[in-house]
């Protein structure tokens, strides 16, 4: 069995977080069962974007602090960083609030530009990574992921956090390498696999549903979740979501891959029921989100069935953040022929070279990318 600590959480009060994440390491055996003295530790919050903490974008400022001051009390040298998706991590973290309480505290910003080769032989799909300075260099590492969906893998959490572990826009290459949903939860598993984080803590206090990671609603769920296990954890939160962590590949690969477990997870604190949200807005469609089969009957099923991002064209203000998220060459969306930014119309998808990694969707500043079933993939899936 792994152990989940499910705490109560009502508000981004600082004393309140302070004791939540407080009665999490009690419930967890203490802080000391996750660093030593001397040790340096990692913070890996998720800073997706540049965004206030209220958009719920990213880890809430008053998380960071609450489990930075408990692992203070041990004399841990304490670092932090992210790669996000778009821009440097001292000015994402800057509009995030994280950066003010960083150096309030005097956790140093970690090498999260540069990077080096590893080998990690156990790997399952992936037996070497490129990865960042500062996640090689720590002791270990406390991820601080946030709760939202996500269009490619329907959540986003422990897992799927320690990705900003990739520097850069390496991470591109994964997406358009790992080509479906399965492949990139297996390689997601073995980066959690070849990293050594040591504590999983997800800010749950208002989570984001909807048009997630980055474009979502605003959901109070009243919530911190802490857990060695970083699978347990989000199998955890699916629950919370009304979510069968069967559907989401980083819990299924996770188990699969000996990364933790998903079905013997032992629930301390809250009670699970108590929290959940039935009405939670995430896909529940039963398949793959996405798919790499070849042949006329796969390109068939691949535009008719599977989720395809969809460009608001009111929402649209033609920044072409879209086309440079997308990691495939050429790119499958890009300004239409005979125009360019200039003129203020939207990009346009080519979903004939999609790749359904939803990275466009999920880098869109103004939430004017959506995504949408196809009809038949609606009745499929029902």
């Amino acid at each position: 069995m792994s152990r989940v600590a499910l705490i109560p959480c009502g508000s981004y009060e600082s004393r309140e977080v302070f004791e939540a994440v407080g009665e999490g390491f009690r419930l967890l055996g203490g802080v000391e069962n996750f660093a030593e003295m001397g040790e340096t530790i990692l913070l890996k919050p998720n800073l997706l974007a540049a965004a206030a903490p209220e958009s719920c974008v990213t880890t809430h400022p008053s998380v960071f602090r609450a489990v930075a001051q408990h692992l203070r009390s041990l004399d841990v040298h304490l670092t932090w960083g992210d790669s996000p998706g778009f821009g440097r991590s001292d000015w994402v973290a800057r509009k995030a609030g994280i950066l003010e309480v960083a150096e309030e505290l005097r956790v140093v910003l970690a090498d999260f530009i540069s990077g080096r080769d590893v080998a990690y032989p156990e790997g399952r799909l992936l037996k070497r990574w490129f990865l960042a300075n500062g996640a090689l260099d720590a002791d270990g590492i406390v991820s601080l992921s946030k709760m939202k969906t996500h269009g490619l893998t329907r959540m986003t959490g422990a897992v799927k956090n320690m990705f900003g572990c990739v520097p850069g826009m390496r991470k591109g290459e994964f997406h358009a390498r790992m080509d479906n949903a399965d492949r990139f939860a297996q390689m997601l598993v073995d980066l959690n696999r070849a990293l050594p984080a040591r504590l999983h803590v997800m800010d749950g206090v208002i989570a984001m549903e909807g048009n997630g990671p980055r474009s979502g609603d605003p959901r109070h769920m009243g919530v911190i979740l802490m857990s060695a296990d970083p699978v347990a954890l989000d199998a955890t939160a699916c629950r919370l979501m009304n979510l069968d962590p069967l559907l989401v590949g980083t819990c299924e690969y996770g188990e699969r891959f000996d990364l933790g477990t998903w079905s013997r997870v032992e629930v301390v604190g809250g009670a699970v029921e108590d929290f959940a949200a039935e009405d939670f807005a995430v896909n529940r469609h039963a398949g793959s989100t996405t798919g790499s089969a070849r042949g006329n009957v796969a390109r068939f099923m691949r535009r008719w069935t599977v989720p395809k991002p969809v460009i608001l064209t009111e929402r649209c203000t033609a920044c072409g953040r879209c086309i440079k998220a997308c990691p495939v060459a050429p790119k499958a969306v890009d300004w239409a022929a005979g125009s360019d930014k200039e003129e203020g119309r939207p990009p346009v998808h080519d979903l004939t070279r999609c790749i359904r990694c939803y990275c466009c969707q999920e880098m869109c500043p103004e939430g004017a990318i959506d995504i949408e079933i196809p009809l038949l993939g609606r009745i499929i899936h029902r």
